[in-house]
C-alpha cells in the first residue's frame, strides 16, 4: 500500500469553478496519472482499490468527478 500514497492527492484536487478551466485540470489530472503508472508502476492492489475509490467518487454525485466536467453545463455559473 505504499504506492497509494502518490494517488491519493488525486481525489483531493480541487475541481476548478470556471468552466473553461475543465480541461486543463482534466489534461493534468489524466498526465499525472499516466506518468505515475509508468513510473512507479503501482501494484495490482494499490491499482484495484485507487480505481475502486475513484469510481464511488465518480458515482456519488453529479460533477464529482475529477477526469472529466460532468455536470458542469456553461450556463451553470451565469
Amino acid at each position: 500500500m505504499y504506492c497509494l500514497q502518490w494517488l491519493l492527492p488525486v481525489l483531493l484536487l480541487p475541481k476548478p469553478l470556471q468552466p473553461a478551466l475543465l480541461h486543463t485540470h482534466a489534461v493534468f489530472v489524466a498526465l499525472y496519472l499516466v506518468g505515475f503508472f509508468l513510473e512507479k508502476r503501482p501494484c495490482i492492489v494499490c491499482t484495484l482499490v485507487f480505481a475502486a475509490s475513484m469510481l464511488v467518487f465518480c458515482s456519488s454525485g453529479p460533477g464529482g468527478c475529477l477526469i472529466w466536467g460532468v455536470g458542469c453545463e456553461e450556463d451553470e455559473f451565469v
